[in-house]
């Protein structure tokens, strides 16, 4: 069973995440020992979104298209609607989820980043949730969308706003504990 002192963790975001949806997750992880990265689309500091204006800035360790995800455990990605968006435009941010999915790796997606699960093709068929006004774009990728604190399908956990992030990083800790979840693909299209 891995340990959380032994485990790296990927954040993967943009400007404009929600910014207790990457700051809680941040610190909570690297206080359980674990190695926790962030990287951007051109690997420099990102501005979060705060209570309806621009919030605080958050450094890089990397960029997205220098990551490969055989060297993560898991992929947790923050929402807000700026984020995913922008994120979800980006070729090399798409693979990269795609890659943590199919190489079982743990991916974690909050408030409106499942978008991002949405591009990569990966939810369909799987139980999951999100923040309400995606929940049409959800089941129109055909997920098992439902109104719940988190979802789990088989080591991919999604939640639907800050107010479920206690149990989000619980769950993500929980899961990082039980290691790599072999999973089948997505449901064809």
């Amino acid at each position: 069973m891995p340990t959380m002192e032994n485990a790296k963790i990927l954040i993967m975001s943009t400007h404009g995440f929600e910014q207790s949806e990457l700051v809680h997750p941040l610190e909570q992880l690297r206080k359980t020992g674990a190695t926790v990265h962030v990287a951007t689309l051109d690997g420099q500091p990102i501005k979060g979104w705060d209570n309806g204006d621009w919030g605080d800035t958050v450094d890089a360790d990397l960029k997205i298209s220098d990551v490969k995800a055989d060297d993560y455990i898991a992929l947790v990605l923050p929402g807000g609607q700026i984020n995913p968006d922008l994120l979800r435009a980006d070729k090399d941010a798409v693979k990269l989820v795609r890659d943590f999915v199919t190489h079982d790796k743990i991916v974690a997606a909050i408030c409106h980043a499942p978008w991002l699960l949405i591009e990569a093709g990966v939810i369909k068929g799987r139980r999951a949730t999100s923040y309400h006004s995606i929940r049409t774009d959800m089941e129109n990728a055909g997920a098992k969308w439902e109104d719940s604190e988190i979802a789990i399908d088989n080591g991919i956990i999604t939640s639907r706003s800050p107010k479920d992030l206690e149990a989000f990083i619980s769950k993500i800790i929980e899961e990082v504990r039980e290691g790599e979840h072999h999973r089948q693909a997505a449901d064809a299209a």
